[in-house]
């Protein structure tokens, strides 16, 4: 056996037997200056001013269980 492939049939080939195709380039890459423009304009961040945000007070809506409830429910489930 040799390393290199089997090039018989290529050389054989017959190019005439291929139809015509027409090739439609569906997804193109950006060019530079669309690149360019796709960057977030950050100079509104950069004169953002901190003292017009409102205080707020967060509310805890789902508590985690206490220990107590945690034993409970463990000796319960080890009784059924």
């Amino acid at each position: 056996m040799s390393d290199k492939p089997d090039l018989s049939e290529v050389e054989t080939f017959d190019k005439s037997k291929l139809k015509k195709t027409n090739t439609e380039v569906k997804n193109t890459l950006p060019s530079n200056e669309n690149k360019m423009s796709d960057k977030p304009d950050l100079s509104e961040v950069e004169t953002f001013d901190k003292a017009k945000l409102k205080k707020t007070n967060t509310e805890v809506k789902n508590t985690l269980p206490s220990k107590e409830t945690i034993q409970q429910e463990k000796e319960h489930n080890e009784r059924t």
